[in-house]
């Protein structure tokens, strides 16, 4: 009878524990969840509305025209959603490959030099060759001024992703290298075959921030782009708020009192909302491996 006392005891206090538990991730959940409802009800809100009640969770005068204001020239906006899209593609595939690789080879024991490498990338953090060097490298020395490539290889590597990339490898058995390398492979095949399969996690976590690096990415355009048919979507959606800002100001200063009729707060809504929408519906199908590759180097043993 103790037995079983002391048995329902800890069942008590265990559904007690779960339900603390799930309370508080609901709690959490809620708080993260409510600014996104009021970005995009905030988009779907009369500007006028806005200005006089402010932000709210659901529309009390609904309208659209921060979003017809966006799409009124469908064809830039699709080619800009274009330009980012390759980009963002193709900075996060190489990024990835490369910062992978560099990882592998400061992460093996056999190379000698992975120390000193290893603290070369790290005293490039410490130091910046400043805007000026960095601009003239790129339009002089390189010639990718109005190129993708301005867009792509100025943020291609990251120090700290290769750090948290090495972390990751360091913990994967010598035993599967040294097995390969007996069965004849060589050791790109092994790092292809056998180490990209068993990095998924820090693959994914690396890969997201890499693309997240590259989707919001407006400097660059800032700096190295004059084209308006390389303009990716956030150098877009700049240029078109600090259009709309000029506007506001130009009608303040003849005295015409109708900019409260231009969308200005719920066009920086909707232009969150048409910036963040792709990201927010890719994030769900990486989550499983994101989570682990957050966790790199938190349990040892």
């Amino acid at each position: 009878m103790q037995g079983l006392s002391v048995r329902s005891s800890r069942q008590k206090d265990r559904l007690l524990l779960s339900l603390i538990g799930y309370a508080m991730l609901g709690v959490m959940a809620f708080i993260c969840v409510v600014p996104f409802v009021i970005v995009l009800s905030s988009s779907l809100t009369d500007e006028n509305t806005i200005r006089m009640n402010g932000f709210g969770l659901i529309p009390k005068v609904f309208s659209a025209e921060a979003y017809r204001m966006i799409f009124e020239y469908p064809d830039d906006i699709v080619r800009a959603y274009g330009v980012t899209l390759v980009v963002t593609a193709i900075g996060t595939a190489l990024g990835l490959f490369l910062t992978a690789m560099t990882a592998y080879v400061l992460c093996r024991k056999d190379f000698k030099w992975r120390n000193h490498f290893a603290f070369y990338f790290f005293f490039t953090t410490l130091f910046s060759g400043g805007l000026v060097p960095w601009y003239l490298l790129i339009v002089n020395y390189l010639d990718m001024k109005n190129t993708l490539a301005a867009l792509i290889i100025p943020t291609l590597v990251n120090v700290f992703y290769i750090m948290v990339m090495r972390a990751f490898l360091a913990g994967i058995p010598d035993a599967i290298s040294e097995s390969a390398k007996i069965d004849g492979a060589g050791d790109f095949r092994i790092f292809l075959s056998l180490i990209l399969p068993l990095s998924k996690p820090a693959l994914a976590t690396v890969g997201l921030f890499l693309a997240l690096g590259h989707w919001n990415d407006w400097y660059s355009a800032l700096l190295f782009i004059s084209d308006d048919k390389l303009m990716p979507l956030q150098y877009y959606l700049y240029q078109m708020l600090g259009n709309l800002e000029g506007m506001r100001k130009a009608m303040l200063s003849s005295g015409t009192d109708i900019s409260a009729n231009i969308p200005g707060e719920s066009l920086k809504m909707a232009m969150t909302v048409v910036a963040c929408g792709p990201i927010l519906f890719a994030y769900p199908f990486i989550q499983k491996y994101f989570v682990q590759g957050l966790t790199i180097g938190a349990v040892k043993g």
